[in-house]
This record gives structure tokens, sequence and C-alpha cells, in this order.
């Protein structure tokens, strides 16, 4: 007689009165045993030529060593954006169809963008996990809508909610590279050491996927693993160690137009690009090197080699994790692969930037001060970004950039090593492939099959194919004929060799003012032969093709707004920053960029505090980095506040110290015309300190808030962790009221008046 026990879990052994009477039986545990391991590493806004086995000059010779022993792809795609090419790698689907058509900050209130993966979607880790894989994930991971990225959560979009076992890495699409918002697991923690101690992230991170990865080859070494490693780099900021950074001091002296013939030059003796490819003419708004001035020269170089040695730092990671993977036997039946989520950034503007959020903030760098501070780019002390000269150099040969859907913005760099899989080594492979076909390669590689069914939801078909195929014969195709592109309203479609694709302007017409584009892409790498006029026809059909793609993956509607408008869009009830008023009890653990009251419409923060007898300095709140930010503190027994817009700081400073005993501190920002602001600090009531802030930025800081302590400095009046002795019981943020549109019109006027009064 069968016995059934009362969870339901089945039982094939057979149950008596005692033990002795009884026979025990253990259900068949899925290892994974004899499956290869997988590595999956993505770099951030790393060009098509980046790597030194894809043309560059900086060094990557350990990237260039798997490619030397593995396969280059030079025609591997991705969708222009970080969060939604992520996407694409991690379910197999087009990014549109599992909600993430632009970053995960975003919610506009349709299904193509509610920057979190369906359920429909499970996750390559999710389905190598149910085939007896340990998976972990290190790094960036920007999948979970920001405002859910407080210590609050909901987590159930957090990494450990989507296949992985273990999480080590930053949510953010972007962190300080010395001074990192860190998160393990499931919640957030403070990074391990210092800048002065020699921390840097990218080494934290690989120091941690080393750990992680130890762990389970020691303990339970017949399991495999997949480890999805996603570095900072080379997203702004590029900071990297001194001694990088040093290595690169003159080497892109010559200039852009220089580097680049030299980079278009070395890629065809390499083969990564076809002998009659053209070179792209200079993109619009990037002028011949010899036009700009000395300053603009010097300030460019100096951006550009902090990028080299950022590139070249991470390079030097991957070449840690690789040692390890050898060390411990595992590397030759690793499937390892490495690539980038789009092309070289354009948010750096046609000069480059000391903080990459004056490009949000839609501020142009004085050049002639920023070179006054040379010496601090690439350290702690800047967020830089290249200018365009140098991001169309690092997409050589093609035209524009991340963010656009021609081939600079969309076709990225894809190493594949894999000693035991891969028998042609130092081959090239010139297949289209895509993003989502990095999911159905591994899951056939790894001999899995996606479920039909993920925990009693109907999974949606798989969008890619896979890319095995092409390992063993450089004739290998993906079973696939067309991919569409669409980012920020800029649109593309491949179709058998043809690519047809269209830069579109915000604001206007996508029937009436887009003006397509069409590439024999097979034999026109670069996209600079335009045969839209001559074949008409085929350019329609391409078009409508692109509609009907569109509507069977869930494109629309198209949305072509301002960033600005659609991170507001994201202001819906229930989320952290969906009121007015914030009440916080500390402590408090850390607070993402996106979770944290608005700081463009001015406020007021009043902290009810308890200061000791003895004094005592500390953080009361601290939001932002050294680079731009701000801070409410005590210093030598004085209340402070600095507001810290890209180093201008505004301090004010309190002239008496504070008492010990119970306090109310408080400071307001009253936001002025011309977007300046008034600032004020008061203790219990009395404004005690006064100044004004020439301009109140919209978009702060990547960078998030802490209360009592600081993850980073706003600025050098004190070092992290700069904990305060007192007690802190509340403190308290009131928004300004909301702008309605007059009030933002006659901003609007004012701010046009006071531009004819400069000029």
């Amino acid at each position: 007689m069968s016995y059934k026990h009362p969870s339901g879990e089945p039982f094939e052994g057979r149950i008596g009165r005692t033990v002795y009477e009884s026979e025990p039986w253990w259900p068949t545990r899925t290892t994974g045993r004899g499956k290869p391991n997988v590595v999956l590493i993505v770099l951030d806004d790393t060009g098509f030529s980046h790597f030194g086995c894809y043309g560059s000059s900086i060094e990557t010779p350990n990237i260039d060593r798997l490619a030397g022993n593995g396969l280059r792809y030079v025609n591997f795609h991705t969708t222009a954006l970080c969060s939604p090419t992520r996407a694409c790698l991690l379910t197999g689907r087009n990014h549109h169809a599992v909600g993430m058509r632009g970053v995960s900050n975003m919610d506009t209130g349709y299904p193509n963008m509610r920057g979190f993966l369906p359920r429909s979607a499970a996750t390559v880790a999710d389905v190598l996990r149910g085939a007896g894989y340990g998976t972990y994930a290190t790094g960036k991971w920007h999948l979970t809508p920001m405002s859910e990225c407080s210590a609050a959560g909901p987590f159930h979009n957090w990494p450990l909610q989507r296949g992985f076992d273990r999480f080590y890495g930053f949510m953010q699409g972007e962190t300080d590279q010395f001074y990192p918002e860190l998160t393990t697991d499931n919640h957030h923690i403070e990074a391990p050491a210092l800048p002065e101690d020699g921390y840097h992230v990218s080494e934290d991170v690989v120091d941690r996927s080393i750990r992680l990865l130890r762990d389970q080859i020691s303990l339970v070494p017949e399991r495999p693993f997949f480890l999805y490693l996603a570095f900072g780099a080379t997203h702004s900021p590029h900071q990297a160690p001194d001694a990088y950074r040093q290595k690169y001091r003159g080497k892109f002296d010559a200039g852009w137009d220089v580097v680049r013939a030299d980079w278009y030059a070395r890629q065809k003796e390499l083969g990564v690009i076809p002998e009659n490819t053209d070179l792209a003419p200079l993109n619009p708004g990037v002028r011949p090197w010899a036009e700009l001035t000395a300053n603009e020269q010097k300030f460019a170089a100096r951006l550009q080699e902090a990028f080299a040695a950022q590139l070249d730092h991470t390079d030097a990671q991957i070449g840690r994790l690789v040692a390890f993977l050898g060390e411990l036997g595992q590397l030759d039946d690793t499937l390892l692969i490495v690539m980038s989520d789009n092309g070289a950034s354009q948010e750096g503007g046609p000069t480059g930037v000391f903080d990459e959020m004056r490009w949000f903030n839609g501020m142009l760098e004085d050049v002639d001060e920023a070179a006054k501070r040379l010496d601090d780019i690439g350290g702690p002390e800047s967020h830089s970004n290249i200018p365009w000269g140098w991001s169309q150099v690092g997409n050589t040969p093609l035209k524009f950039y991340k963010q656009n859907t021609h081939g600079g913005g969309v076709r990225d760099p894809l190493v594949i090593h894999w000693p035991r899989g891969i028998d042609a080594n130092g081959g090239i492979r010139r297949s289209f492939c895509h993003a989502i076909d990095v999911m159905p390669t591994i899951l056939e590689l790894t001999r899995t099959e996606a479920p039909r069914e993920f925990n009693g939801v109907a999974q949606m078909p798989l969008h890619g194919a896979s890319l095995a195929p092409t390992l063993s014969s450089a004739d290998g195709t993906p079973a696939r004929s067309v991919q569409y592109f669409e980012m920020l309203g800029h649109r593309g479609i491949w179709h058998n060799g043809w690519k047809a694709v269209v830069r579109h302007v915000s604001g206007t017409s996508w029937d009436d003012d887009d003006k397509w584009e069409l590439y024999h892409l097979d034999r026109d790498f670069s996209e600079t032969h335009d045969l839209a006029e001559d074949q008409p026809e085929r350019l329609q059909a391409m078009i409508d093709l692109w509609w009907r793609e569109a509507r069977q993956h869930g494109v629309l509607p198209l949305d072509d707004r301002p960033a600005a408008q659609t991170f507001r869009a994201a202001r819906r009830p229930g989320l952290p920053t969906a009121r007015d008023r914030f009440v916080y009890y500390p402590p408090v653990s850390h607070i993402v960029s996106d979770a944290c009251p608005s700081a463009a419409r001015g406020w007021t923060t009043q902290a009810e505090l308890v200061h000791p007898e003895s004094g005592g300095d500390g953080a009361l709140v601290n939001r932002g980095t050294i680079n731009s930010g701000f801070a409410f503190y005590i210093l030598r027994g004085r209340l402070h506040f600095d507001y810290n817009c890209f180093h201008a700081h505004t301090l004010v400073v309190a002239p008496q110290a504070l008492a010990p005993g119970d306090h109310v501190v408080a400071f307001q920002v009253e936001r002025l015309p011309d977007r300046r602001a008034a600032v004020r600090l008061l203790i219990d009531g009395e404004i005690v300190a006064a100044g004004e802030i020439p301009r109140l930025l919209g978009m702060l800081s990547s960078t998030g808030m802490d209360f009592g302590r600081a993850i980073a400095p706003v600025n050098r009046d004190y070092q992290p962790p700069f904990a305060y002795p007192g007690v802190i019981r509340k403190v308290t943020f009131e928004l300004a009221r909301r702008p309605t549109e007059q009030d933002r019109r006659e901003e609007a006027r004012r701010e046009a008046r006071a531009a004819m009064t400069r000029q």
C-alpha cells in the first residue's frame, strides 16, 4: 500500500510503524554533473573597437588572450542601452517584450517599460539553477526598479529572487568606483575599505566572485557554476588606481583623428572589419582635433587617459579571475563569454565632462576651468566621461553612439572562450547575432531545456537563436533572419544582411520627419553608403517589417520624451518617492538615489537629535559624493550645511558650537528664479546662518543618502564613515509645493530673459 505524506511530497520507500519495519528513500537531486561551467562577463559602455583584439591601442592583454584561444564575433549586436541589453542577455527575449525598453529607473505606465522582468520570462539563472548549477551575480545589476532598491524593497525583483543564489555588487546603473553603493544578497552594506587603503570596486567585485566560486568548488566540486559578472567599467565614472592613470599619460595627445585612423588601420590588419570598409565621417558636433583650443585638447586627452586606465585595470581583474579558474583546474571546461552592453557613451557631450551628471542637468563644461584640475581626472574627485570625439574612436569604424540604433550604438565586441568546446582558436565569426542569442546559446551548450512553465507561470518563447553552430564553423549561422531595434525613439531593422535605420529627433513626427536610411550591411560594415534613394521599394518593405516586428514584440507605444519626463513618470502611489513629506527614524540603511526625496524644487530638512555632553562631530544627513551632493553635519562642534554643485561649494556654518542636549536642527532650501536657491540654517527654530546656492541641480547625484554616517564624502572636511556620536531620533523632509505648468512657463520665460541679458 503506497504511503502519501501530508506534505504531498512523493515517497517511493515503505512506511511501517517503526523505522525497523520501513525502507528509506531519497529523491534524486539534480547536480548538473558533467555540464560545463558558465562565466558571463559584461562590460559597460565599451565600444566595438575598445578591446586590443578589436583594434584598440588600449592594453587589454587578458581579453586578447581569451580571444586568441577562442572566438571573436564582429557582427554581434545589443540594444544600445544597459538595462535593456541585460534583460535580453538574461531572458533570451527582446527587451520591450520583457518590460525594459529603457533603464530600470523608469516606469512609464506601459507594459514595454516597467523596469523589471515579468514572471513569464524566467532568467538563464532560474533555468540553470533548476538544472543543478550554483548561480552567482556580481557587479552591476540594474534590472530592478530603482525605487524598489531601498532597504524596504520589495525584493521580488532583486537578484536572489531572479534565479541567483548569491549577489554582491550594486543595484544602480553606475556607482562611484572608490566610494560605491554596495549590496550583498538582500541588504546594503558599506565598502570594506577606503580609496586611501587601495580600494577599488572592480577589484572588490572580482575578489568576491573568486570567494563565492572557491566555496562551491571546494565544497561541492561536482556541481557546475554560473557566474554573471557585470563590471561598472567602462561606464562613467572613469576611475582607476593612479598607476594605471600614469601609464597612459600623453598616449592620446595626438588627438582623436590620428588615433581613430590608427585603430581603423589596425582593425583591417586584424581582420575584424572587411578590407573594403569605409571609415564613417565624424559625427555631428565632433570637430577635427586641430580645431580644438589648447585647453580643450588637454582636457579631452586626459579624459581619454582615464577611460583607458579604467579599461586596462578592468582587464587586469578579468585576468585575475581567469588565472584563478586555471589554478583550480576549471578553465578548460568553462564557457567564458566577454562582451559589452552597448556602444561608447555620448553622455560626455561635445567637450567631455568632469562629472557626468552635468550632462543630465543640461550643463556644458567650462573647459578652461576644467583644465586647471587635470590631475584630478580619473581619481576620487572626478566622475568623468569622455567627449563625443573619443566615443566615436571607441566605436571605430562606425557612427553615432550608445542610445542610437546605428552601428555605434548597437554593434559591440563579443569574445567566447571554451577550450573543450572550441577548436578554431583565434577565429573570427561574421554571422549576425544579438544579445537575445546568448541565453539560447548557454542553454544548448549546457544541454539544458528552456521550460514551458516556470513556478506555475507559462513562459513566453525565447526570441533568440543559439550560436552553437558558429563555434565549430565560420559558416555557421544562428537560425534567425530578422532583428528589430528601438531605443528612445531611434529605430532600426536588420533582415538578411540589410539594415534600415533612423535617428529620431525628440518631439518630431515619426511618420513625416524621420528620414530612414538603408544599408547593405553585408557589404557596408560601417553604414556609410545610404541606398534609400536607390532602392525605395526595399526601404519601404523594411519599414513595414519594422512595424510588424514592433507590434509582435510589444515595442509600442513609441516614446521620445526626454529622460527627465520618463524618470518622473515612475512617481506612482506606493513608491518611496510618491509623497511630499518623508519621515525617517535613524538608524536607517543606505537609501538609493531613486528612493530619496527630490532635491530639485526646494525643501526643508529637520533633524531631532540629542547632542552628547562631550560634544562630537559627525554626519547628520549625507547625500552624494565629493563630486556632487549635499551634507548636513557637525564639525568642530558647529552645524554645517554644504551644497556641492560639481565642486562649486555653498557652505553655510553656524557661528557657535551646538550645546549638549535636545535640539531640532534644520536647513531650508528655497528655490529662486534662474535655478538659484536660498539656504537657511536653523537651530531650535532660530535662523543662525544663511547663504545662496548659485544653481540648484535637477539631478543631484547617482549616489543616495545616509543618516548619522556617510559612505562617501561631499567635501574634504571629513572621511567616511564620519559617524555621529549623538542620537538622531527623527529626520523629516518637507518638499516645496510641486510647480504647476504655469510656474514652469514663467520660469522658462525668466531663464530666456536672463540668457538674452548674458548674451
